[in-house]
């Protein structure tokens, strides 16, 4: 994660800076390489993400749209910074 993703921070703790971006557009890069692209709704101490007006992309192109996307948090990496 580069420039801003959680690990960036600024010392804030995981759940306190997903929190503070809540409603922000974020990328989320599963373990399969698929990337969702979307609205930022809740997430919760497991990591579970819910997201609204997502995108999915599957090697850079754009396969899907979806209204509300759930992301199980053992399946990808969380990137607030790409969008």
């Amino acid at each position: 994660m580069e420039n801003g993703g959680i690990s960036q921070a600024e010392g804030k703790d995981p759940s306190s800076f997903l929190s503070d971006i809540i409603g922000n557009s974020v990328v989320v890069k599963l373990n399969s390489g698929v990337v969702y692209k979307g609205e930022l709704q809740s997430v919760d101490g497991y990591m579970n993400i819910a997201l609204e007006k997502t995108a999915e992309y599957v090697n850079g192109v754009k396969r899907r749209e979806y209204g509300d996307t759930f992301v199980r948090g053992n399946n990808g990496e969380f990137d607030a910074s790409c969008l």
